[in-house]
């Protein structure tokens, strides 16, 4: 055998004929990929609502849920899963009669199992809770291992694919399209192959749209899973998808392993959030096959958006953001001084694997003040449509953002505090009021209950307020409060409700005198906006957000009136 791959012209014999021929194999195979993955739809399905929320630490409100899988809509997720829907869940159960007002565009997912061993399908509550959520998809698991049939679930294994295929073929009759979760399928394939192979057969002839294998322990490595995958690929004809958890580190690595293999449908949280030690990461997974293997998934503005997402997801739930997460992360694209400060200076890909605003993420000097404009820029563009990023007024604002991120500030999932500083700085917001001082009585009585006031002393233009109220705990009370002595001025502060308040310690060695972080989601029932406010006080943290809430309620009040005014004037011209 001839060489002109590798080698010219030559004769190649033993080893060097062996590796030649793993090369061109390897070639072929690269070749086929990159062939026919490009214009392949691969379905992206987030189950940050429910895998996600079922990690230590996080609890979702239904505000949490409803706000995300909006975020989850705007950057292109396909499906996502809103939780379990039972009589003992009241948030996931209210979440999709809620969620199906938002009109998005992905398609909502009711999660949930197989019937019950020995429960008729049509009998079974779990199955028509289900069908009761409206959700146009259902996604069911059931089990793969039979170590898990026999000694969890304590049934035959003959009773378990019946289970599975009852449950698809019934979901099928009343919903749009059953997705089944193939659950332990990996570590069932290896106890038992057959049957494992076997549960993946009843889904598929029962009708399920796509197969799922899940590696729920999160165990498994690259190479087993390579050959498992190949090895099931060419025994089932429909949609297959891969759902990894991350307790051996590999869960977006074999993630994207598998869509290169041929998977059209691929699960994961944001930001990696689940049980144990997460579920696979899909702010690392999409750039990786957008960005390395030219996949279309979702569009390129989308992606600029993954970073915000990030952050605002992470804030929701109420987690510290994991700073070096890949593509998303605050260090992600830092370079501190030295050989890599000096090289990305020069060439920009010599120390960066991608272009950090290809996922809306900036470059970070940590010895220098540069990046960050053209973020500003993008945000200003709504309040001041062509400024240049040289304006001294967007040199101050970049100055002042960066001042407060120093001090603990977050603006991600804080807009509304941003807006009144950007609209401040350009000269395009004038404080309405100006608390001179409050003063907050907090008293444990004889009767176990905790007594809360809080007395302010507010300007509004020449008028002085001084007023006192009671609340339920002493930011309810200063909410009252500061209401009591503003809504004989401004009216419409009666339409503004408080919907979530998140507090986050920034760096707990240093006890009670740690600066904490206080975000607060309000509403008028027309629009929603987030505040921030920081302070080793936990009360004045809350106080600064509570602050910027109302002001910025009062500074769209004025402007929608301002462009009110500004119609009907053009409707005098032109009549």
């Amino acid at each position: 055998m001839t060489s002109t791959l590798l080698g010219g012209s030559r004769v190649l014999k033993g080893p060097q004929l062996k590796y030649q021929t793993a090369c061109i194999a390897m070639l072929y195979w690269w070749m086929e990929i990159t062939m026919t993955d490009m214009n392949r739809k691969i379905d992206l399905y987030d189950t940050t609502l429910r895998d996600g929320n079922q990690a230590l630490g996080i609890s979702l409100s239904l505000n949490d849920k409803l706000n995300i899988a909006e975020k989850l809509d705007e950057i292109g997720i396909d499906y996502i899963e809103g939780g379990w829907p039972n009589p003992t869940n009241t948030i996931d159960t209210e979440f999709y009669s809620r969620v199906s007002k938002l009109n998005l565009k992905a398609k909502v997912a009711a999660f949930g199992s197989t019937r019950r061993p020995g429960n008729p399908v049509h009998k079974d509550p779990f199955m028509q809770m289900l069908i009761s959520t409206g959700a146009p998809v259902a996604t069911i698991f059931g089990k793969s291992w039979d170590l898990h049939v026999t000694h969890v679930i304590n049934t035959t294994l003959e009773e378990n694919l019946l289970m599975i295929s009852d449950s698809i073929a019934y979901l099928k009759e009343n919903m749009d399209e059953v997705i089944y979760d193939a659950e332990h399928f990996f570590d069932g394939y290896k106890n038992n192959p057959e049957y494992a192979l076997e549960t993946l057969t009843a889904a598929q002839n029962a009708g399920a749209s796509c197969i799922v294998l899940c590696d729920t322990n999160g165990g498994l490595l690259p190479d087993e899973f390579l050959t498992i995958f190949r090895e099931i690929k060419s025994k089932l004809r429909v949609k297959i998808g891969v759902h990894m958890h991350n307790d051996s580190g590999c869960a977006e690595a074999m993630s994207c392993l598998g869509v290169l293999e041929g998977a059209d449908h691929v699960q994961g949280t944001i930001n990696g959030l689940g049980e144990r030690c997460g579920n696979a990461n899909l702010c690392t997974i999409i750039p990786n096959l957008q960005l390395k293997r030219g996949f279309s998934l979702i569009t390129p503005s989308q992606l600029k958006n993954f970073t915000a997402a990030s952050v605002y997801i992470d804030e929701l739930a109420n987690v510290t953001p994991d700073i070096r997460h890949p593509y998303v992360g605050e260090a992600a694209f830092s370079h501190k001084a030295g050989a890599h400060a000096d090289g990305v200076r020069k060439v920009r890909h010599s120390f960066e694997h991608v272009a950090p605003d290809e996922v809306g993420n900036v470059r970070n000097f940590v010895v220098s003040d540069q990046a960050g404009s053209s973020t500003i820029l993008e945000k200003l563009e709504l309040i001041k449509p062509g400024l240049d990023k040289k304006d001294p007024d967007v040199k101050k604002l970049l100055a002042k953002i960066k001042t407060l991120e120093s001090e603990g500030y977050q603006f991600e999932a804080a807009e509304g505090s941003f807006e009144l500083i950007a609209r401040e700085i350009l000269g395009h917001f004038k404080e309405p009021f100006i608390v001179k001082g409050f003063r907050v009585i907090e008293e444990k009585r004889e009767n176990g209950q905790v007594y809360s006031e809080a007395t302010i002393k507010v300007n509004e233009e020449d008028v002085f307020e001084h007023t006192a109220a009671e609340g339920d705990g002493p930011v309810n009370a200063l909410d009252n409060a500061l209401r009591k002595a503003l809504i004989k001025f401004y009216p419409s502060l009666s339409e503004v409700k408080l919907e979530d308040f998140k507090v986050r310690v920034l760096n707990g060695r240093e006890g009670t005198e740690s600066k904490v972080r206080v975000l607060i989601e309000s509403t008028d029932m027309y629009n929603r906006w987030g505040t921030v406010g920081v302070s080793t006080n936990i009360i004045e943290a809350s106080w600064i957000a509570l602050i910027d809430s109302l002001k910025f309620k009062l500074m769209k009040d004025t402007i929608k009136q301002k462009q009110q005014q500004a119609n009907k004037d053009t409707s005098v011209v032109v009549e």
